[in-house]
């Protein structure tokens, strides 16, 4: 699998150079060349054929796609990710659709992986056949105690697979907020062993649309950051781990929106 960091830690676009022109319409540029992606995906998957390594050469594609409307990308904290052996669980807030396409970029260098989603993904025709070949948790979202249910049982077997799971405990795509922030990553780390590695992430530069919330505007002056933290390994119940993933996310956010201004 490739490996886009260029020190084993970060990762930044390169800008481009001085006189470069930007697209005028970076959205109309953009949603071509995804949704070429996106079917061409959906077809390999449906012939079995989307490996990991399929699956990573076409989320650079999509990010190549961004940078190539503008984007520019701020990656930190791949070390910890390597440096853990076996599965982990990714704990971290969730803005907008970029994080889900793009992550695999520079996760399926050091883990395979898949993701806790909501069950509706599994009907969405095209793409519906993309996320089924990943082996995701799907969850109602509507029967909190049933989800749990879901998440700790599958979560276990997929572990057990050496697959590792990305989890966004909040119940929906919204600003990061604490309190709608669950404990359900931190439960499942606990009841599979294996440590919680921190995700930060400030991705508006795709907007949640207001027809389709999967194609909102694509922003290319806001900057997209991603965050990975130093590996948590669950201790007792958990709260206090879960307090480290939430300061984590806000100490982070708090430097990036900063710089956005």
């Amino acid at each position: 699998m490739q490996n886009l960091s260029t020190n084993d830690s970060t990762y930044q676009s390169v800008s481009p150079g001085t006189g470069t022109s930007k697209p005028l319409f970076p959205s109309l540029c953009f949603y071509p060349r995804f949704l070429k992606v996106v079917y061409q995906s959906a077809a390999l998957a449906k012939r079995g054929q989307y490996t990991p390594e399929v699956w990573q050469d076409y989320s650079v594609q999509v990010l190549r796609a961004l940078e190539s409307v503008g984007v520019e990308f701020d990656v930190r904290g791949l070390e910890h990710i390597k440096a853990v052996d076996g599965p982990v669980i990714f704990v971290g807030n969730h803005l907008s659709v970029l994080e889900t396409v793009t992550l695999p970029s520079w996760i399926l260098s050091y883990k395979t992986f898949t993701y806790v989603i909501k069950q509706s993904l599994l009907e969405v025709p095209v793409f519906k056949h993309v996320m089924s070949s990943r082996s995701p948790i799907a969850v109602t979202r509507t029967n909190p105690r049933q989800d749990l249910k879901t998440v700790l049982e599958q979560g276990v077997e997929r572990v057990s697979r050496n697959l590792s799971i990305i989890v966004f405990p909040q119940t929906t795509r919204t600003a990061f907020n604490p309190e709608q922030f669950s404990t359900i990553g931190v439960k499942l780390a606990r009841r599979a062993g294996v440590p919680i590695i921190p995700l930060a992430l400030l991705t508006d530069a795709w907007e949640n649309g207001k027809i389709s919330k999967d194609f909102g505007k694509i922003v290319p002056s806001r900057k997209v950051f991603f965050a990975f933290g130093e590996p948590i390994l669950v201790e007792g119940k958990g709260s206090e781990e879960h307090q480290r993933i939430i300061d984590f996310i806000e100490s982070n956010l708090a430097v990036w929106e900063g710089e956005q201004k």
